[in-house]
């Protein structure tokens, strides 16, 4: 369980800030990006929480949940292969990547059928779950290049994936189940 006694502890004042297993790292590391990222795309669930309910506010609930053992997990250099059995770190399980392709598949399979690209937009929960979509996409590119450079767990880059997906069917599901989805029409503006 954790414990805050204090809010800020100053230790980050020269730019540095720890990891889960204490080293200090830089705060613009691309390992503190990649979680910070994660972090926003949680911020920006909750905002979009704000028009959400039933069960749609329930998956998005869990997901955020997710996303902090998503951020613990990055946090916490490794792969989880060789954590100390003693005091293993949090880590993304298949079983959470698996939870969001079900989901994504119960939600699409009630949407109408897609014609075109799809713009943001519709809904304020629609616009909003986009917004979320594109800043998971962004934590996924720095994820992506972490795994580059770094070993991760790979149901970090699993996870995250699927976050977007699952971000788009849920777009289209709070659009009236995509009958008002707000279509991409190719060259629309060209001749005005």
């Amino acid at each position: 369980m954790v414990q805050l006694t204090r809010i800020y502890t100053k230790s980050g004042d020269k730019g540095k800030t720890a990891l889960g297993n204490g080293t200090r790292v830089a705060k613009n590391n691309i390992r503190v990006a990649a979680y910070g990222t994660v972090d926003e795309t949680n911020a920006v669930i909750g905002v979009a929480r704000l028009h959400a309910n039933g069960e749609t506010d329930a998956m998005l609930a869990r997901i955020q949940n997710d996303l902090f053992d998503l951020g613990a997990d990055l946090c916490t250099p490794g792969n989880g292969v060789d954590d100390d059995p003693e005091r293993p770190a949090l880590r993304i399980t298949a079983d959470q990547v698996e939870r969001l392709e079900r989901e994504i598949d119960a939600v699409n399979a009630g949407l109408d059928p897609l014609t075109s690209f799809v713009l943001p937009g519709g809904s304020p929960l629609s616009a909003q779950l986009h917004m979320v979509r594109t800043v998971s996409r962004r934590a996924e590119r720095l994820i992506v290049e972490l795994a580059g450079i770094e070993d991760i767990n790979p149901e970090c880059v699993r996870y995250i994936n699927r976050l977007s997906d699952h971000m788009f069917v849920l777009a289209r599901h709070a659009n009236e189940g995509g009958k008002a989805d707000v279509l991409w029409k190719p060259g629309l503006t060209r001749d005005l």
